[in-house]
């Protein structure tokens, strides 16, 4: 195989578009509060672009094609599984701090897959046990639970959640209009236009990123 026709075979393997997307939904859960809705199609393809890059590189290396291509190949494949990686280790990183609250949120649960479910129930099972073992069944009845200070609580109130309130950089990918405040609390809003870099509360923007018209950087 010519090296004119491997730089052309570069061209189609790659999707440069999933890679921005991958870079963006990294970006987006490394400065969230809380857990993003998992990127399950997206994953998957960069999964197979992965897969598809190895056998290439296996197969030029083996034929003897341009050490040059075969770089471009490795270059590309470092950093998509990089992405990849980081994407999911923010994730999992996020379901260990907030691992009670992912386990018994049923909206937390939604934006998990299916893997991560199992992890967020078994960091929350074996987290639980080892309280009950060590320091919780030693107290007296009322203050043997994990979610909650005493029987008498009406919420989990031992249960740590992302702080919604906190202020995030984001920016604008289409004109939008937000209120700047909760519904009941005051009518001022705020209007984006395409570009604009806002500080901002997260719980304010949330909805416009997981609809993609606002990026957090």
């Amino acid at each position: 195989m010519a090296s004119s026709n491997s730089e052309t075979g570069f061209e189609t393997l790659v999707s440069k578009s999933d890679v921005e997307l991958l870079k963006r939904a990294w970006r987006n859960e490394k400065a969230a509060p809380d857990i993003l809705q998992y990127e399950s199609a997206l994953v998957d393809r960069a999964k197979e672009q992965i897969e598809l890059v190895e056998e290439t590189i296996d197969d030029y290396t083996e034929n003897g094609i341009d050490p040059l291509v075969v770089s471009l190949y490795q270059m590309d494949l470092d950093r998509t599984q990089f992405l990849l990686r980081s994407y999911l280790r923010v994730r999992l990183l996020k379901i260990e701090k907030f691992m009670f609250h992912s386990h018994k949120s049923e909206e937390a649960q939604h934006r998990l897959s299916d893997q991560e479910k199992l992890f967020a129930k078994r960091c929350a099972g074996d987290l639980e046990k080892h309280f009950k073992e060590s320091v919780l069944l030693k107290l007296p009845d009322n203050y043997q639970s994990v979610l909650k200070q005493s029987l008498i609580s009406e919420d989990h109130d031992m249960v740590p959640q992302p702080h919604l309130d906190t202020f995030v950089v984001c920016r604008s990918n289409n004109f939008v209009s937000l209120n700047l405040y909760e519904e009941g609390e005051s009518a001022e809003t705020v209007e984006m236009e395409r570009g604009d870099l806002y500080f901002i509360r997260y719980k304010i923007v949330k909805g416009e990123i997981e609809s993609g018209k606002i990026d957090l950087i």
